[in-house]
């Protein structure tokens, strides 16, 4: 299993030599929210279809 420091060892070699510090940002910014939410999903924290569909049915009330 890779450890956090070699996926973004891994990213940042992908990544094109003239990539920015905010290419950069993005990637890992996106990478975590990509994590958190696979963790989410692991421990059942997330809303089904129809759960969600139900919610904005409320909230565009």
């Amino acid at each position: 299993m890779l450890t956090i420091k070699d996926t973004v060892i891994s990213m940042l070699k992908d990544m094109p030599e003239n990539a920015t510090l905010e290419d950069i940002m993005e990637s890992l910014y996106v990478k975590q929210k990509i994590l958190k939410g696979q963790k989410q999903l692991e421990s059942g924290q997330f809303y089904t279809h129809e759960e969600a569909k139900e919610l904005l049915k409320e909230w565009q009330k």
